[in-house]
C-alpha cells in the first residue's frame, strides 16, 4: 500500500474539521495551539488539492458549502476511527473518555436528562458532556453533535432513533381560572375556554391537542389569545398564572398537581403520549464515550 496523505494533509484535515467544530478559524486555533492565520492557510491548501470550496468565509463566521458539508462528514467519522483506534491498541478503550456532545429540548432535558447525569459523570469522570439545551433541530454535521433528543424525528434525517418513552400528556388549569367557570366535561367544551396553544417554530402552527376517545387518539385543532413559540414552558407559566387551559407533559406539572397549583381536566379522556427518542448517526463505528451514555439514557430512561 503506498502513502495517499502526508503528515501536512491529514493535519490539515484535523484543522479542517476543528474549524467547523469550533465554527471558525479564531478559536480552532485557539483549540489547536497555532495561529487563526496559519489555521486559515491549512484549510487553504487543503481546499486547492481538492479543487473544490469547503467553507464560506465572512468577516465573522464560516460555514459548510455542499461540498464541505459532506466532505466533513466523511472526514469527522474517519477522525473519530482513527482515535478509537488509537485507544484500542494502547489499552484506553477499556476507559471511556474524551468529548460528547449532546443536544436536548429544554423542557426535557431540564425534567428528565440533566439529573441522571451527574450519576454518569460520577461512573465515567473521564467522559466530558457538553450539553446544549435548544428546541431547533440541531445540524450533526455542520456542528459535530453526537447526540441528540426530540419528541419528533426529522424527516430523512438518515439519524438512528432510539425511543426513550412515551411521555403522558394531560390537560391542566388553575384553581383561579376555573373559579366561576364550568369545568368543560367533554372536548367540545374546550371551545368555550382560553386554550393555551404552544406554536411549533418551523411551521408556524399551533401544535395539535391529542385525547384518548374510544380508544382512539384524536387529534383537535386548538386556537387562542396567548400563544407561546420555541420554549414549551412558556405555556406552563401562564396556565400556572390563571391565564387559560393547557394540554402539556404530565412530567412538567406533576408537581403543580400534587401542591394544587393546577388542576388535571378531561382525565377520562386522557391517554395520550408523545414519543421523545435519541438521535445519533448510523455509523457504525461509535466510539466508546459515546456508545455508554446511549445505553445508559435507554436503560434509565426506557423504564419510566
Amino acid at each position: 500500500m503506498t502513502r495517499q496523505f502526508s503528515d501536512l494533509q491529514l493535519g490539515s484535515i484535523e484543522l479542517f474539521c476543528l474549524t467547523v467544530q469550533h465554527g471558525g478559524f479564531t478559536a480552532a486555533a485557539k483549540a489547536a495551539g497555532l495561529t487563526a492565520a496559519a489555521v486559515s492557510r491549512s484549510v487553504a491548501r487543503l481546499e486547492a488539492r481538492l479543487g473544490v470550496q469547503l467553507l464560506m468565509r465572512t468577516t465573522r463566521h464560516v460555514r459548510l458549502t455542499d461540498a464541505g458539508q459532506r466532505y466533513h462528514e466523511q472526514c469527522r467519522q474517519a477522525l473519530g476511527q482513527l482515535i478509537e483506534a488509537e485507544r484500542e491498541a494502547s489499552g484506553q478503550q477499556q476507559t471511556p473518555s474524551g468529548q460528547v456532545r449532546v443536544s436536548l429540548p429544554t423542557s426535557y432535558g431540564h425534567h428528565r436528562v440533566l439529573p441522571l447525569l451527574p450519576a454518569f459523570a460520577r461512573k465515567y469522570p473521564a467522559i466530558e458532556l457538553d450539553l446544549q439545551l435548544t428546541n431547533r433541530n440541531v445540524d450533526f454535521t455542520a456542528e459535530g453533535f453526537d447526540l441528540a433528543v426530540r419528541a419528533r424525528t426529522p424527516p430523512d434525517s438518515g439519524l438512528v432513533a432510539r425511543k426513550l418513552e412515551d411521555a403522558a400528556l394531560v390537560i391542566v388549569a388553575s384553581p383561579a381560572y376555573l373559579r366561576g367557570r364550568p369545568k368543560p366535561r367533554t372536548a367540545e367544551d374546550l371551545k368555550l375556554h382560553e386554550c393555551l396553544p404552544f406554536v411549533q417554530p418551523n411551521t408556524g402552527q399551533p401544535v395539535p391537542w391529542l385525547v384518548c376517545q374510544d380508544g382512539r387518539i384524536v387529534e383537535l385543532a386548538i386556537t387562542g389569545r396567548l400563544r407561546c413559540t420555541d420554549d414549551v414552558l412558556g405555556p406552563v407559566t401562564l396556565a400556572r398564572a390563571g391565564a387559560g387551559v393547557l394540554q402539556t407533559y404530565r412530567f412538567l406539572v406533576e408537581d403543580d398537581l400534587r401542591e394544587g397549583r393546577l388542576v388535571e381536566l378531561l382525565p377520562e379522556w386522557s391517554g395520550a403520549s408523545r414519543p421523545f427518542s435519541l438521535l445519533y448517526s448510523a455509523d457504525r463505528h461509535k466510539p466508546l464515550r459515546v456508545r455508554v451514555l446511549i445505553d445508559y439514557l435507554v436503560a434509565k430512561l426506557s423504564i419510566r
